[in-house]
């Protein structure tokens, strides 16, 4: 699974994808929210693509976020074990993606992938591509 997630100003309307790949078949989902942060809409990518498989399964999740990747490896065992809260005491910012996010990982055995943004991954620029056309979309609006 790629995904990713855009933002036309941050904040300012959104747009996020996923592309599912599975046996040769491929599903490419999007979506979009008037007013929101690119980092929303990376984590949003990740809960949708995640939420489109049907049974749990084996899947690499692949990101050129390293907030989403960082987040969902490393930071979040400490801020669920700090109740929600930085290092710095502060709440966690976009906590109930990052909650969301949690309940889908669960469902699944994950490992993550960093890509380098904009670089020569096929299916990173494709997912880009329909994250920017979805922030532009102004049915969201």
């Amino acid at each position: 699974m790629i995904t990713d997630g855009a933002c036309l100003g941050n904040p300012g309307p959104g747009g996020w994808a996923s592309i599912l790949r599975y046996n040769g078949q491929k599903k490419e989902l999007w979506g979009c929210a008037a007013h929101t942060t690119n980092n929303r809409m990376e984590l949003t990518a990740a809960i949708e693509g995640l939420r489109a498989l049907r049974e749990s399964c084996a899947v690499e999740v692949v990101t050129d976020s390293e907030y989403l990747k960082n987040g969902i490896t490393t930071w979040i065992h400490g801020w669920k074990r700090k109740g929600w809260v930085t290092a710095a005491k502060k709440p966690v910012v976009n906590q109930d993606l990052w909650q969301a996010l949690d309940q889908e990982v669960n469902r699944h055995t994950t490992t993550w992938t960093w890509t380098k943004g904009h670089a020569n991954h096929s299916d990173n620029n494709r997912c880009d591509e329909l994250a920017t056309r979805a922030a532009r979309d102004q049915s969201c609006s």
